[in-house]
């Protein structure tokens, strides 16, 4: 029976192309504009979808907007990424003026994050983050896209370049995570309960003095608490201990999953946009000052990051920090549209 068995799997391996195979099945579905969706009750710029479908034996939902262009359409998909502590909103600037250049724009939360599921339990690695990303947009029958992705969604998308290559006609990345190794720097292991229990104390005092010593370089605009607000209504909203537990878990896996040695294998052609004076490090808080001292230098790690990449460039904003999309909006887009247009 088990030789039986195999059999039918091997030919079906056969049969059925790889691309099918690679692919999570699901489908569509429009979501409720008001209210609560999967722990967040924050209002979308635009109407929010759901993609549906299993992912690890639990069925979950990806919620994300599809932004139609402008006018005329250039035949462009750009599909943004968002950070650790951002949701898809924060990239309406940048959907806005991609979609007046003639772009559909995708703008996605991943799962557990934000308007998406908050799974109890969930294996996070980037490989998953962006075969779950190749799924939603295999479903809206989307084969090659610019991919832009900030932070955390910068680190993804760099493991999105090296596992789908052929799908990437561009890839933007903002201020991404994973330009060192900080755990081979000197950072130590904390587990998950640990990281549990002070992703549950989050609120907006908390996430605000964060943000601004790390994000911002210790100034701070009005225009910004709207964005930790909606980070910090999730952290006490009706999904705070999964979503809690998932930061967690989401932060275990950037720890543990560098991207920093795989830059030579980058096929797409690439922009690397850098605010300077960003200092993000995860786990710096918890190193001792000499460790802390060698972490998130970005005026040094954007240069070394864009020599071992084989066709990149770097675009750098000299006094700007971890969002020059939100601190300076006007200058990054007019640097991210020169390039893309040329």
């Amino acid at each position: 029976m088990k030789l039986v068995t195999r059999a039918i799997i091997a030919i079906a391996y056969v049969l059925v192309p790889f691309q099918v195979l690679a692919q999570a099945t699901g489908t569509i579905a429009s979501a409720p504009q008001d209210g609560d969706l999967n722990g967040s009750n924050f209002t979308y710029p635009w109407p929010v979808k759901v993609f549906q479908f299993s992912s690890q034996l639990q069925d979950v939902e990806m919620a994300f907007m599809d932004v139609s262009p402008v006018g005329e359409a250039n035949g462009r998909v750009a599909v943004c990424l968002h950070g650790k502590n951002f949701c898809a909103p924060t990239w309406e600037s940048t959907a806005r003026i991609l979609a007046d250049q003639g772009y559909r724009v995708i703008l996605i939360d991943q799962i557990g994050f934000c308007k998406s599921t908050k799974p109890k339990s969930y294996q996070y690695t980037l490989q998953q983050l962006s075969y779950n990303t190749n799924s939603l947009l295999h479903a809206l029958g989307i084969a090659n896209i610019t991919l832009i992705g900030h932070s955390l969604g910068g680190m993804t998308s760099i493991r999105y370049g090296l596992l789908y290559p052929e799908t990437i006609n561009e890839l933007v990345l903002v201020n991404p995570l994973g330009l060192e190794d900080w755990k081979a720097l000197g950072v130590p292991y904390r587990d998950i309960e640990t990281l549990y229990a002070t992703e549950a104390v989050s609120n907006y005092t908390t996430i605000r003095a964060y943000q601004q010593e790390t994000y911002y370089v210790n100034t701070w605009d009005a225009s910004y608490d709207v964005w930790v607000n909606m980070l910090a209504h999730i952290y006490a909203g009706t999904e705070a201990p999964a979503f809690a537990f998932d930061q967690a878990l989401t932060t275990d896996m950037a720890l543990s999953a560098p991207v920093v040695y795989e830059f030579g294998s980058l096929k797409p052609r690439t922009l690397l946009m850098i605010g300077d004076r960003d200092n993000t490090a995860l786990g710096k808080q918890w190193s001792p000052p000499e460790v802390q001292a060698k972490l998130g230098h970005y005026d040094v790690l954007g240069k070394q990051a864009v020599a071992a990449m084989p066709n990149a460039e770097l675009i750098e904003f000299p006094d700007l920090g971890h969002a020059p999309q939100i601190q300076d909006p006007d200058g990054f887009h007019a640097k991210l549209l020169g390039w893309l247009l040329t």
